[in-house]
């Protein structure tokens, strides 16, 4: 009879385990995990920016104190814990030049279910010339005269390449230039984590070379700002940009650098020194 009892306790404390075990990861918080592409030369420390956040009824928060892994070659290079704004800053270091595709997950933890997401890390040479290309130039039905702006779902996968525009810009950035796309977006677009992933894949299912993808909001001189401030950090080799809107145009024409618009632009849209393109099969030849 006594053992009797001690299986049945043993049977009900198994049970109460399994029951516990089961519910606690039904409990776990459902989160994203969003980065973006980060940008850095051989030998120096790169700064991988992860948010975590869960979506409510209204709006979106970050959740601190969580783990988060960056992942390169399917290995475990740095770890980071999310502050109370959900973000987590992850140092690596690359030896050589090249594009290095990485992963950021959620590590071990009992609140959050586990969930990963990519993006690339540039890693060029400070002297190796770079040309800036807004991505609004790259499609065919990205129409309008004020900024272009990549909306999130459907209508982004829906657009079409400019005719020979990856052949081209495949030519030029084989042995010569890296390639910086430039990507506007506003506020109602959802965050740039996202618009950067779907430029990113839009860039990929087209066949586009790999480049560093930059996502900027939809302000005339966002970009002219940011132009001054990688030229200030050393990027000082990105002297040309092919585009499609006045302002970007501009920015490095104030600058006294190249741009090149294309298609050809309305009559009155481009400044006097920008060069113009009808087709991307001319642009390497305005270059």
């Amino acid at each position: 009879m006594s053992v009797l009892f001690r299986r049945a306790g043993l049977f009900t404390i198994l049970f109460f385990w399994t029951a516990a075990t089961i519910l606690s990861a039904a409990e776990k918080t459902s989160v994203v995990l969003t980065v973006h592409d980060s940008l850095t030369s051989p030998n120096q420390p790169a700064t991988i920016e992860a948010t975590l956040t869960q979506k409510g009824l209204l709006t979106e928060t970050g959740l601190g104190g969580e783990p988060i892994q960056l992942l390169v070659a399917g290995k475990v290079v740095a770890t980071a814990m999310t502050g109370g704004d959900g973000r987590a800053f992850l140092s690596y270091r690359p030896k050589a030049k090249g594009t290095v595709p990485f992963t950021v997950r959620v590590g071990d933890t009992p609140r959050v279910a586990v969930v990963e997401a990519g993006a690339n890390l540039a890693v060029w040479e400070h002297r190796s010339p770079i040309m800036a290309v807004e991505m609004a130039a790259l499609m065919q039905d990205a129409v309008g005269r004020g900024p272009i702006v990549i909306w999130p779902g459907k209508e982004a996968e829906g657009r079409r390449p400019m005719p020979d525009a990856a052949e081209e810009l495949a030519k030029l950035t084989q042995f010569y230039y890296n390639v910086l796309y430039v990507v506007t977006v506003d506020k109602a677009s959802g965050s740039k984590d996202h618009v950067n992933a779907q430029a990113r894949q839009w860039l990929k299912d087209h066949k586009f070379p790999v480049g560093h993808i930059l996502v900027l909001p939809s302000d005339p001189e966002a970009f002219g700002t940011k132009l001054d401030e990688m030229h200030a950090a050393g990027w000082k080799s990105l002297k040309i940009g092919v585009g499609r809107t006045k302002a970007f145009a501009e920015a490095f024409l104030q600058r006294r650098l190249d741009a090149v618009m294309v298609p050809e632009p309305a009559k009155g849209e481009a400044p006097r020194k920008a060069k113009v393109a009808k087709e991307w099969k001319e642009v390497r030849k305005k270059m």
